[in-house]
């Protein structure tokens, strides 16, 4: 049997029944994707510096293993930590697939910079004579396990778009009666037209959120209208065979 359930309402987003064809982030959201991605450039730019500090070690002889070591971790953390939140200010503000270039380039750029954060460093590792066989494999290894982890972490596999929210919002307004009006939970993979949803109502759930389908994507980067809920909007519109 269900528990009783914490229903917490976002605050900030629109649910009104006016539909939309195009996806604009509100003035709230604008500023702090802006805010997000002042501290993703900050953050990118120490992961740059950090970089540079690795070369300059290496190009001293004899190489100080541990701190170039040391370094690089450090890096690699700055690096992420950029990516992070460059993803956030996407997912609050993002790109029009329009513009092929620019939706790539703002979509991917912790990826970018996640090679290049490294890259340099990882082929004067391996070029450089300061440094023996071995230690070029142990450092060298390091340093292209954090490139690879930089620049996966930096990949977005599912970038949002303008359209893409413009479309999701649009549906679910269709199944709910214009209302661009969604529930969801912390650890769940999709929001939800019904707050009694059998999959957000299990004595494992102790709070949903409701909000707007563009805030389920900015807080959870969740994607997917709930199945069951979408068959039962339709039934109840007699849109099942449609």
């Amino acid at each position: 049997m269900a528990t009783e359930k914490k229903i917490t309402k976002v605050e900030g987003g629109e649910t009104s029944s006016a539909s939309t064809k195009t996806f604009v982030a509100s003035d709230e959201s604008k500023a702090k994707a802006k805010n997000l991605r002042i501290f993703a450039i900050i953050s990118w730019v120490i992961a740059i510096g950090l970089e540079v500090g690795a070369i300059i070690i290496l190009r001293k002889a004899p190489v100080n293993m541990t701190l170039l070591i040391v370094l690089i971790v450090i890096d690699l953390i700055f690096a992420i930590v950029g990516s992070l939140l460059w993803k956030k200010s996407n997912r609050l503000d993002p790109a029009s697939e329009k513009d092929k270039f620019k939706f790539f380039i703002q979509n991917q750029l912790g990826a970018i910079i996640g090679v290049i954060a490294f890259l340099p460093l990882v082929i004067l590792i391996f070029t450089n004579k300061n440094l023996s066989g071995k230690q070029k494999g142990i450092v060298g290894t390091i340093a292209v396990v954090a490139m690879l982890a930089a620049g996966i972490t930096g990949t977005d596999f599912n970038p949002p778009s303008q359209e893409q929210y413009a479309e999701q919002t649009a549906e679910v307004q269709s199944l709910n009666n214009g209302m661009n009006h969604v529930y969801w939970t912390k650890s769940g993979k999709s929001y939800h037209i019904y707050q009694d949803c059998s999959y957000i109502n299990t004595d494992r759930t102790t709070e949903i959120f409701e909000g707007t389908v563009s805030q389920a994507r900015e807080l959870k980067n969740i994607t997917d209208l709930c199945d069951r809920c979408e068959n039962r909007a339709k039934k109840e519109q007699g849109l099942e065979n449609q």
